[in-house]
């Protein structure tokens, strides 16, 4: 089987689930080529990702051969070559977002649909419903080329223009949680639940495992967050926390990995709250690097809040990396997460923005070592037995052979 993926970004530090998707599969015995929309710029990238940076066929925003493809295409099939670019004009209509995408995007999808013909593709694969689903929808009305996605979070939670019609002809759809199953299902008026097949971003559990001597080497507890400095991750309220346990008398240090546009603002709030040197900023890391404080932690905090303009989170795969390692979590009852983390067995779950509730379940977390090492393995055996990378792959080989019909 000859798989084609489709992203918007390659190498993007943040999509660590993308990347090790790909291995995964290809594991399988499905061939994968790349196709990012845009070609990340960045000075830092994951492990293998350098890999396929060799192997991804990137395209130019635009070149003759993508005018001589969108020339050929309009003079041997002008009915589907117009008929498409209307329908796509027309269902991303009252969104600035989609529609600057579909105009920008289309000429280099009908380049990528001539190349996909020529490579011998025989399925597309798009992660995130917003523009890599609109080029896979762009090249299966173009030449039949069967296509599916990955719907995540924010892709299918903020901004729903299309989402029908994306649905409609996918062959199958995969949402990362029974959440998001149920919100495509609204979005298509109830139509389509046949094409659904929950498939969690897995982790590689032979690699996050906690070391059987680890030690943080800190006096009192490290608290670990993981992701991008942004409203939607909820940083903004663990700080709060961190400010309400030094009132407390806790002892700890928390440590924030990531960059992003909320940076300038959390720091100056660390500095107001007379948290420097409690609360730490790495910055941007590899995944080794990641692994290497998840087993040196007491606990990771995920505090997922919806944001302003719509934002949600699906499930955070730093979450199943964490629990692989035995740690104990604090999350937010929230979307898809409560079907990873369940409140009291194998973690803890927040009101979304409460920074008292953080506060309290850090504190508990704390001063209970035996329940935080039940938790803890608790969480282990959760990944195991429901977001196995090696689980997923197989189960997204088996779709694409069958065409959903798994």
């Amino acid at each position: 089987m000859k798989v084609a993926y489709l992203v918007s970004r390659f190498p993007k530090l943040t999509e660590t689930f993308v990347l090790n998707e790909l291995f995964a599969v290809e594991k399988q015995g499905v061939q994968v080529e790349l196709y990012p929309l845009q070609r990340e710029k960045t000075a830092k990238m994951h492990a293998g990702a350098e890999i396929w940076v060799k192997r991804a066929h990137f395209t130019p925003w635009f070149s003759l051969p993508i005018l001589r493809s969108n020339l050929e295409m309009l003079a041997r099939k002008p009915g589907a070559y117009l008929r498409t670019l209307v329908n796509l004009l027309w269902a991303t209509r009252g969104s600035p977002r989609f529609f600057m995408g579909a105009v920008a995007f289309f000429p280099k999808s009908v380049h990528l649909a001539r190349m996909m013909v020529k490579d011998g593709i025989q399925h597309i694969h798009a992660h995130f419903a917003s523009h890599p689903t609109a080029a896979a929808f762009i090249i299966h009305r173009l030449t039949g080329i069967p296509y599916s996605f990955t719907a995540h979070g924010s892709d299918i939670h903020r901004d729903q223009h299309m989402l029908k019609e994306k649905t409609a002809e996918a062959a199958f759809v995969v949402p990362i949680s029974r959440y998001n199953r149920t919100v495509i299902l609204q979005a298509s008026a109830g139509e389509y639940a046949e094409k659904m097949h929950v498939v969690h971003c897995g982790v590689d559990t032979q690699r996050f495992q906690r070391p059987e001597i680890s030690s943080n080497g800190h006096q009192g507890a490290k608290i670990l967050c993981v992701g991008t400095l942004h409203e939607v991750k909820g940083q903004t309220y663990l700080i709060e926390a961190c400010r309400i346990l030094k009132e407390r008398g806790l002892a700890f240090t928390c440590h924030f990995i990531g960059d992003g546009p909320d940076q300038a603002a959390l720091t100056q709030q660390v500095q107001a709250a007379g948290l420097n040197g409690q609360v730490i900023f790495h910055g941007r890391l590899d995944q080794q690097a990641v692994l290497e404080h998840l087993h040196t932690a007491d606990m990771l905090v995920a505090p997922s809040v919806p944001s302003k303009d719509g934002r949600r989170e699906g499930i955070p795969v730093v979450l199943m990396e964490a629990m692989a390692c035995g740690l104990p979590v604090v999350s937010s009852r929230i979307s898809g997460i409560p079907e990873l983390v369940e409140d009291t067995l194998n973690g803890l779950l927040t009101e979304p923005g409460s920074a008292a509730a953080i506060a309290d379940a850090i504190e508990c977390l704390d001063t209970r070592p035996e329940y935080r090492q039940l938790l803890g393995q608790a969480g282990r055996l959760k990944v195991e037995r429901e977001f196995d990378q090696t689980h997923s792959a197989s189960t997204l080989a088996n779709l694409f052979a069958t065409g959903g019909q798994a």
